[in-house]
């Protein structure tokens, strides 16, 4: 079962990987619906790298949602970021895979961190049901 972390900041995307790393288990992150639009790629790959120096040792997946807006997907792989999602035409979403955009479908299980008091927490328990 796939599963995701949906993460709205630096400090979700370190929790959720401090709790794969005490649990020795890989993670998969995603940022918030429309988020390329709203923080920008550079933001989002900026929050996944700083994060991933923290715990080099946790393999770490990380989707970018682009919401319908070609140019979102496009400014991501400009940054170097590929694993996305987008809400755009299925002609333009081929356009787009053309150029090295893998479109990622949505998780079966999601924990979203927008409101978790105790990210850390949340995530270990979160990824130990799996």
């Amino acid at each position: 079962m796939t599963r995701e972390i949906i993460i709205h900041s630096l400090d979700h995307a370190r929790a959720a990987l401090a709790a794969a790393s005490a649990l020795n288990l890989p993670v998969t992150l995603a940022s918030a619906p429309g988020a390329a639009s709203q923080a920008g790629p550079a933001w989002f790959k900026a929050v996944i790298d700083e994060a991933k120096a923290a715990h080099p040792e946790v393999a770490v997946t990380a989707i970018l949602d682009c919401g319908d807006e070609p140019g979102a997907v496009m400014a991501a792989l400009r940054t170097g970021l590929t694993q996305l999602r987008s809400s755009c035409a299925e002609t333009v979403r081929e356009k787009l895979a053309a150029m090295g955009a893998e479109f990622i479908p949505a998780a079966i299980a999601t924990l979203d961190l927008l409101d978790a008091r105790e990210p850390e927490a949340a995530c270990r328990v979160f990824l130990a049901g799996r």
